[in-house]
C-alpha cells in the first residue's frame, strides 16, 4: 500500500534549531493550500492502482490549517484516490493548537493519530528552543487530547541539548508516560547550518553539543521505555504493542508513498523526487503548470545502500534472506564478509554492536548509537 505525505510550509515561530522549509509569513496560506490540492489533482495518477493507506500532514506547523483548509485537503484526497478503509490519518500538532473545538473539529473531519510537538516538559528548554508554547500548555494539551477521544497520538522529545540534565531527561520520560502516550519519537539535538543554533554554538552564545551525554541519555531513554512495556521499532520511534506508525514505517519498509506541497519528498521504488523548497516558486510553477521538482533514478547500489541503512534501525533488522533474493547471492557473500570483519573489530576491542539471530543482522543497544557507521561499513 501507499502513503501520502502533505507539506504544510507555515509556523507561528521559527525554532532555533529547524532546519525543515517553512515561513513565519502567513498571509498567503490559503492560496497555498489550494496549490497543493492542484498538485495532489495533477500527481493523483501515480497513485491510481494502489491503495492509500495512510495520509500525514507535517510540517511546518500543520495544526495551523483552519478546518475549512484541512477538510477541503482530504476531500481533494478522497476525490483523486483510493483511500482504504480504516486509513491512519495523522496531523502534526503544536500543544498551543490543542483547543477542544477544534480537536473535535479534526476527529469528525478523519484525523485519527495525532503527532504532537512537545520536545520538552521544561519551561528553561522551550525558551531557549524558541518553542511556541509553554510547559503548562504541554501538559494541558495533552489533557485535552485524551479528553477528546483521540487514544492514538504520539509525543516529540528531543534530547542531548544544551544544560539537560540526566534527571530533568528522566523527568522528561516520566511526564511522557504519565500522560499514557501510546507512542514516543524521541531525538538528539543536532546542530544543523544556517539555523539560529548554528549561530549561536558558532558565537559560543550557547554550548555545542556532548556526544557523551547525548549517548548517556539514549541508553537512559531505551532502557526506561523497554521497562514501560514500549518497543524500539525504529531507533527514534517507540510504541506500545499495536500503536506504531504506520506511516513512518512505510518509509523504513520501503513502500511507495507521495509527496505533495514546498519541499516534499516522493518515493515510488524507482525515483526519489522532491519539490522545490521555496513556497512563492513553488506556486508560481504549480499555477503556471510548470516543472517545481528534481528526482534522481536510483541505482541497484543507491537500493541496497538504502535498504541497509532503513533496515538497521529497524527492530527487525537485516533480512539475509530477502537480501539475497534482491540483490544476489555474490553480494549476500560480500555483505557477510563484510559483517565479519566488523564483528572482529568489535570483539578485539570488547564490544558487541551487532549480531546474527534467525538469518537477520539487528543492532544491540550500544550499536543503535553508531547506525549509520555500522551501516556505511556494510555498505
Amino acid at each position: 500500500m501507499a502513503g501520502i505525505y502533505l507539506h504544510i510550509p507555515f509556523c507561528r515561530k521559527a525554532c532555533h534549531y529547524c532546519n525543515f522549509h517553512f515561513s513565519t509569513q502567513l498571509h498567503n496560506k490559503a492560496v497555498l493550500v489550494e496549490a497543493i490540492k492542484q498538485e495532489i489533482g495533477q500527481r493523483s495518477g501515480e497513485l491510481r492502482q494502489q491503495p492509500v493507506n495512510t495520509i500525514y500532514f507535517g510540517g511546518g506547523t500543520p495544526s495551523l490549517l483552519t478546518m475549512d483548509e484541512l477538510t477541503g485537503l482530504l476531500e481533494r484526497i478522497r476525490q483523486e484516490v483510493n483511500l482504504a478503509e480504516g486509513a491512519e490519518i495523522s496531523l502534526e500538532a503544536n500543544p498551543d493548537d490543542l483547543q477542544p473545538e477544534l480537536l473535535s473539529a479534526w476527529r469528525e473531519s478523519g484525523v485519527n493519530r495525532l503527532s504532537i510537538g512537545i520536545q520538552s516538559f521544561h519551561q528553561s528548554d522551550l525558551d531557549w528552543m524558541n518553542r511556541a508554547h509553554t510547559a503548562v500548555e504541554a501538559r494541558l494539551g495533552l489533557d485535552l487530547v485524551r479528553e477528546a477521544g483521540f487514544t492514538n497520538f504520539s509525543i516529540d522529545l528531543i534530547y542531548g541539548t544544551p544544560g539537560l540534565t540526566d534527571e530533568a531527561w528522566v523527568e522528561n520520560i516520566r511526564q511522557a508516560l504519565a500522560i499514557g502516550a501510546p507512542h514516543l519519537s524521541c531525538y538528539a539535538l543536532t546542530v544543523e547550518e544556517k539555523t539560529a543554533l548554528a549561530h549561536m554554538v558558532k558565537t559560543a552564545r550557547i554550548p555545542d553539543t556532548d556526544p557523551e551525554q547525548q549517548s548517556r541519555q539514549f541508553l537512559i531513554l531505551m532502557r526506561a521505555l523497554r521497562a514501560a512495556g514500549y518497543e524500539q521499532y525504529e531507533i527514534s520511534n517507540f510504541a506500545l504493542p499495536g500503536w506504531r506508525s504506520r506511516h513512518n514505517s512505510s518509509y523504513w519498509n520501503g513502500d511507495p508513498y507521495l509527496g505533495v506541497g514546498p519541499g516534499a519528498h516522493s518515493y515510488d521504488g524507482r525515483f526519489r523526487r522532491w519539490n522545490v523548497s521555496n513556497n512563492a516558486l513553488y506556486l508560481k510553477a504549480i499555477q503556471a503548470n510548470e516543472i517545481f521538482h528534481e528526482q534522481e533514478e536510483l541505482t541497484i547500489e543507491n537500493r541496497r545502500h538504502e535498504y541497509i541503512m532503513t533496515s538497521l534501525r529497524t527492530i527487525e533488522g537485516l533480512n539475509l534472506e530477502y537480501y539475497k533474493q534482491v540483490f544476489g547471492e555474490r553480494e549476500l557473500e560480500s555483505l557477510l564478509l563484510r559483517f565479519g570483519r566488523y564483528q572482529e573489530q568489535m570483539e578485539r576491542a570488547g564490544e558487541l554492536r551487532l549480531f546474527q539471530q534467525d538469518n537477520r543482522i539487528l543492532l544491540t543497544d550500544e550499536g543503535r548509537l553508531f547506525a549509520d557507521g555500522i551501516a556505511a561499513f556494510l555498505f
